[in-house]
């Protein structure tokens, strides 16, 4: 499994847009991506193609995020989205 660790780069951290824009990208791939916190385990890992659940995570501006996948293309791709600040765009 491909992993990633990166910093949440969007100013108020995972909220509704961001997480919209993460769970957009990660639905178009056929394998599952998951986010989690970290420091925590892969138990509390969440589903990045919905984005309540990405929500849950109240991962704020600066925390650090892991995306896990089978595919490392999707992982390379959420973890980019992940650390750049889509409240900019």
């Amino acid at each position: 499994m491909a992993s990633k660790t990166v910093t949440v780069g969007s100013s108020v951290g995972l909220h509704a847009r961001p997480a919209a824009l993460i769970a957009e990208a990660a639905g178009e791939y056929d394998d599952e991506v998951t986010l989690r916190l970290g420091g925590t385990d892969a138990d509390d890992a969440v589903d990045a193609a919905s984005s309540l659940m990405i929500m849950t995570l109240g991962a704020e501006k600066g925390a650090e995020v892991i995306v896990e996948s089978d595919n490392a293309d999707a992982v390379e791709a959420i973890a980019a989205l992940v650390a750049k600040d889509l409240d900019a765009e």
